[in-house]
């Protein structure tokens, strides 16, 4: 064997052993500061330099000046490199503990701000990370925020819209019961329709809870829009009549798209009712349907006179009911809500905007496979 491999294998060895040390000394204190484990790791390569030299240093003889020389040139290695690992670190834990401390506002509802100074090309990328998840987190509180208010809303307006039906239905039975009725044929038809309005609330509340929740099973199939817009046309017409409005179906293109008829069916009656009983008498609702780049488009045209543009963004939340909401024509706010979750369960989305004389809500929907 020649000496050079033989004092390879004598520095390899003195080496190796050091750093069998370090790593245990790692594992002990793998949960205490980073200034500590960067001390530890300066300690092991000065130590494991020292380790082979005089591992070499004894294998070949040297005389105690060449190897005072040695270890004495190692050791000021060894003071420098420790104290440079120790400024290291206390710099990188000062950076940490910044990094914390801007990351708290998390919990106190506020937006992370990173700290000021270079810091390591890690620790950037964390603040990076921070702060994309501090504005994710800010916008679902607004969400939130909204959502709250949107439930609070509703549940005033449909304990209005309750009160009033209720109390008319006991007032006629009192009065059936008590035989004061003028005309008990007229009250029972009376209580039938408040009944029926009733009926129609609960319905919605329980197809929104299904939206919300998440539960709306859809069914679909391939269906011509034509048939669908017929359909829904035909059974909107009887309220038209009632209240003078009319009814056009222009530019109905015979495209075919894969949804649930019943649900759709849904959507485009809760479009078309909302459009009647917005428009004045001898006003039009228009209804087409045809192709367009983004897929098939729905559209149903009114005559309310538009929407104020502060409005505009909450036209399809839950229990938003407009300048009228007060008045049983509008309803509990639930119809356009309905036809969004229905239409975006789809894959589709619903919008509206303004046109000279009214307003002008759009169902897009993707286009069925050819």
């Amino acid at each position: 064997m020649n000496d050079t491999l033989l004092i390879a294998l004598y520095a390899f060895a003195g080496a190796a052993t050091t750093g069998l040390a370090g790593a245990g000394a790692l594992r002990l204190i793998r949960r205490r500061s980073l200034t500590a484990s960067l001390a530890v790791v300066a300690t092991v390569g000065v130590v494991a330099m020292l380790a082979g030299t005089l591992a070499v240093a004894w294998a070949m003889f040297l005389s105690p000046h060449d190897l005072s020389v040695v270890t004495t040139v190692v050791a000021m290695a060894a003071v420098v490199s420790l104290a440079t690992a120790l400024l290291l670190g206390r710099w990188v834990v000062a950076r940490s503990r910044e990094l914390a401390v801007a990351a708290r506002s998390f919990g106190d509802g506020g937006n992370f701000a990173a700290p000021l100074g270079p810091t390591t090309a890690e620790l950037d990328h964390l603040s990076r990370e921070l702060a994309a998840t501090s504005a994710r987190l800010a916008e679902s509180r607004e969400r939130e925020r909204a959502l709250e208010t949107s439930r609070r809303e509703l549940v005033a307006w449909i304990s209005h819209d309750l009160r009033t039906p209720l109390a008319g239905l006991r007032a006629m039975s009192e009065a059936l019961e008590d035989g004061v009725a003028a005309d008990p044929g007229r009250y029972l038809k009376q209580i039938r329709t408040e009944v029926e309005r009733l009926n129609d609330m609960v319905g919605d509340l329980f197809e929104l809870s299904r939206i919300h929740a998440g539960a709306l099973a859809l069914a679909p199939s391939r269906i011509s829009l034509y048939d669908l817009v017929g359909d829904a046309l035909a059974g909107a017409d009887p309220l038209a009549r009632e209240h003078g409005v009319r009814l056009v179906g222009g530019r109905i293109e015979p495209v075919p798209v894969e949804v649930d008829g019943k649900e759709m069916s849904r959507v485009l009656g809760n479009l078309l009712v909302n459009a009647i009983r917005r428009t004045p008498a001898d006003g039009t609702v228009a209804v087409t349907a045809e192709r367009s780049t983004e897929g098939v488009v729905l559209s149903v045209t009114d005559g309310c006179g538009g929407i104020p543009d502060e409005d505009l963004p909450r036209v399809f939340d839950t229990g938003w009911r407009g300048t009228h909401a007060r008045t049983p024509p509008a309803g509990a706010g639930l119809g356009l809500a309905i036809v969004r979750g229905i239409v975006e369960a789809h894959q589709g989305r619903a919008t509206v905007r303004n046109i000279p004389g009214g307003c002008r809500f759009e169902v897009v929907l993707p286009a069925a496979a050819s």
